[in-house]
């Protein structure tokens, strides 16, 4: 059980988290440089506004596998980065189940909503342990305030979100367990290519069932059954939390994938 989240640790630290402030360093532009390159996947950038973004200052936190970095109800005074490692969207309902929303990989800023909307309405969590790069909030508010075409490519990633956010529904609604988890291993494939986390196929996706589990609306049960399936279907090797598709168009065809929905600026995975 989580007893603190990241926020709450900004002030304060504890074993859990290691932070190291960065003023301009060349070891502070290399977070800055995977957020650079994930906007640059959904769109142009110029030259004074990837000097820009390289002048944000930010502090880097080490967190532990499965610890929250901010939770339903707090107010963030910064916006997450990821540099190293996986992290979650989540929500805890009633009788305490977890569904997952979303899954974020380097160069992602998960809680970037938070920037309009200031009490957060979910929660966001480790999967395993993983690197941070903390915006302050205010820091990052008057550099769109004073580019607003960045602006609009940040505005161009929370839609991309919400095209994901709306796939994702038509899998859980629609499509088979088979379908699903495949059509979930194609996008993050192909996310992961987008922003050089690979060249080829093969990729680091530490999940558990329990994770997939949760994101999909499925049993641990369905899933295990499910991969068994992919497996024997000569379509993808997975473990050890490393996924290679042995046969990308035919995981594409299994998991009905088109990857028109993540709105790319450049192809990574035809």
């Amino acid at each position: 059980m989580v007893t603190k989240s990241l926020l709450s640790l900004n002030s304060a630290m504890d074993s859990h988290v290691e932070r190291r402030m960065y003023h301009g360093a060349a070891a502070a532009r290399a977070p800055l440089e995977l957020l650079i390159r994930k906007l640059e996947s959904i769109g142009p950038l110029s030259s004074a506004e990837r000097d820009a973004l390289r002048r944000l200052q930010t502090s880097l936190h080490h967190v532990n596998a499965r610890q929250d970095v901010v939770r339903e109800g707090e107010r963030p005074n910064a916006i997450t980065l990821v540099v190293q490692g996986l992290l979650c969207r989540y929500k805890i309902v009633a009788d305490g189940k977890r569904q997952i929303m979303s899954f974020h990989i380097p160069g992602d800023l998960p809680d970037l909503p938070s920037l309009v909307i200031p009490v957060m309405d979910h929660s966001l969590c480790s999967l395993v342990a993983s690197e941070l790069a903390v915006i302050p909030r205010a820091a990052l508010l008057d550099l769109l305030a004073e580019q607003p075409q960045l602006a609009r490519l940040f505005w161009r990633d929370t839609l991309v979100d919400a095209a994901i956010f709306r796939e994702w529904m038509v899998g859980i609604g629609r499509r088979s367990a088979f379908t699903r988890i495949a059509h979930l291993f194609c996008e993050m494939i192909v996310r992961m290519r987008a922003v050089g986390l690979s060249s080829d196929y093969t990729v680091e996706l530490p999940l558990t069932q329990t994770d997939i589990a949760d994101a999909l609306g499925l049993s641990t049960v369905h899933v295990n059954r499910t991969l068994q399936e992919l497996r024997g279907a000569g379509l993808i090797k997975y473990n050890r939390g490393t996924l290679a598709a042995i046969d990308w168009l035919g995981l594409r065809a299994a998991g009905e994938f088109e990857q028109n929905y993540l709105h790319e600026q450049k192809s990574a995975g035809d």
